[in-house]
C-alpha cells in the first residue's frame, strides 16, 4: 500500500515547502512550490546562470515520511519536458547529505513516474558521496525537488502527489 508523502489536493500540504535557490551562494535564481486552484501544486519559477547560479530548489519541513520496505517514489504530475531531481533526506539538517534521482515529465499530460528507490544516489552540494550507505526508506525525513543542469529560463512542474510504495 502506498504511502502520501504530500497529497497537494489538500490546498494546505503546499505550505511545508519552501525554497532552497542558487542564492545561497550568490545566484539570482528564484522558486516557489504554491497551491494551484485546480487542485495541485506548481513547483515553478527562473533559472539563471548569472553569477555562478543554475539551480532552483524546494524542500519540505521535516517529518516521518518514511516507509519501511518501500522500493520506489511515485510522483503524479505534468510538465514542460525539464530535466528535474527528486532529493530525499534521512535527516532535519539543511545543509546534508540527500539523495536524488533524476526525473523528466514527457509532454503535457498527468502521469505517474515510477521512480526506483535503488536510483538514488548520495549526494553533498551537487556532488556524488560515493561512500555513503544506500537509502534506508524509513528514515526518510525530508523530501525536495530540484531543477539545474544549465536549464536557464522559466520552469513550471505540476505535481499531484509524491508516494512511497
Amino acid at each position: 500500500m502506498p504511502k502520501a508523502l504530500f497529497d497537494f489536493t489538500d490546498p494546505s500540504a503546499a505550505n511545508a515547502w519552501h525554497a532552497i535557490d542558487d542564492r545561497v551562494m550568490g545566484g539570482i535564481s528564484r522558486s516557489t512550490l504554491r497551491h494551484d486552484p485546480a487542485g495541485h501544486a506548481v513547483f515553478e519559477g527562473n533559472v539563471s546562470l548569472e553569477q555562478n547560479g543554475g539551480f532552483a530548489s524546494v524542500r519540505s519541513s521535516p517529518g516521518d515520511r518514511g516507509l519501511p520496505g518501500a522500493q520506489a517514489c511515485l510522483i503524479e504530475l505534468r510538465g514542460d519536458n525539464k530535466q528535474f531531481k527528486l532529493s530525499l533526506l534521512t535527516d532535519d539538517g539543511f545543509d546534508s547529505p540527500n539523495y536524488q534521482a533524476s526525473f523528466a515529465s514527457k509532454g503535457t499530460d498527468w502521469q505517474t513516474l515510477h521512480v526506483p528507490l535503488a536510483d538514488f544516489r548520495a549526494s553533498f552540494r551537487g556532488r556524488e558521496v560515493t561512500d555513503a550507505p544506500p537509502l534506508a526508506p524509513a528514515r526518510i525525513r525530508q523530501v525536495g525537488l530540484m531543477i539545474a543542469a544549465r536549464q536557464a529560463g522559466p520552469f513550471e512542474l505540476h505535481i499531484r502527489r509524491i508516494c512511497l510504495a
